[in-house]
């Protein structure tokens, strides 16, 4: 088998990889640990890629972690394992982190990338939903932010255009007083397994009363499946929820999620599992 030689750059500076972008339509690889196996070529033969690449792990531009009034910012090639080992990422985000793959991969694959890969199983991104995190984006021509859920458009398929990096993951909504939080996995294994269903979900209460509810849901559609419509109609209801208001929430989700069979589950049984999630959470508060 001919391996044809492509071309690579490992520029110093933001500024230059941009510059770069703006040139030529090439694949950005930061940790690499999708891109390689999206394009893996037969045993023994080096990935194959059909277009020039642009490394970008080294960009000091890339790695910060900082708090800024009430946002917390997360450099996009900011590793798993620093994120595991930094102060201010939520405790309930480290949970997560921990059930991804093996720790070689977390010391190289990040967060940016999880996004950017945009699977509906991707470990991070229901809490990132449910953190209604932003993602900042630059190019030479400037900068701009999108919600997550509308730069995730489907499995492998996000709104960034070719000259644009990722910079930025922007997490405004981070955990308050009162509120219960739990993510949950549900796979072959603990970690080092792509999740059947994984669910996250947070309630504040007071006095009774639900002022805040957030769910979110992997694996049971082509995007992570959250509604704030659904959410809308928990606020203000007594809790603990009443029999008929559980129900009605329940057959609500029933509606919405809509997962498929595949290699790794099959739809009835990851709906029933990320119902079943929904009800105890809804139950217990997480605790």
């Amino acid at each position: 088998m001919v391996v044809q030689p492509i071309s690579s750059y490992r520029l110093a500076s933001l500024q230059e990889t941009m510059a770069q972008l703006s040139k030529e339509d090439c694949h950005i690889m930061a940790g690499g640990t999708d891109l390689m196996v999206q394009h893996k070529s037969p045993m023994g033969a080096p990935a194959h890629f059909d277009k020039p690449l642009v490394f970008i792990d080294h960009l000091t531009e890339l790695r910060g972690i900082y708090q800024q009034n009430q946002d917390l910012h997360i450099g996009a090639c900011s590793t798993y394992s620093e994120l595991l080992e930094h102060p201010l990422i939520p405790n309930i985000l480290k949970k997560a982190i921990r059930e991804i793959a093996a720790p070689a991969i977390r010391n190289r694959g990040t967060l940016g990338g999880n996004i950017c890969n945009a699977s509906p199983a991707g470990d991070t991104l229901p809490l990132l939903y449910l953190y209604n995190a932003k993602i900042r984006l630059r190019s030479a021509k400037g900068e701009r932010a999108a919600e997550i859920h509308d730069f995730i458009q489907g499995p492998r398929r996000v709104n960034r255009l070719k000259d644009e990096i990722v910079t930025e993951i922007l997490l405004p909504d981070l955990q308050k007083d009162r509120t219960s939080l739990v993510f949950e996995k549900v796979a072959n294994r603990r970690a080092d397994a792509i999740a059947k269903v994984s669910f996250a979900g947070s309630i504040q209460v007071d006095e009774g009363q639900i002022h805040d509810a957030r769910f979110a849901f992997g694996a049971v559609g082509p995007t992570i499946v959250r509604s704030k419509e659904l959410e809308q109609k928990l606020r203000g209801e007594a809790f603990p929820l009443k029999g008929k208001v559980m129900d009605a929430i329940l057959a609500d989700y029933d509606r919405l999620i809509k997962p498929i069979d595949d290699q790794r589950s099959t739809a009835l049984y990851r709906k029933t599992v990320a119902l079943n999630l929904l009800r105890y959470f809804l139950e217990t508060r997480g605790m």
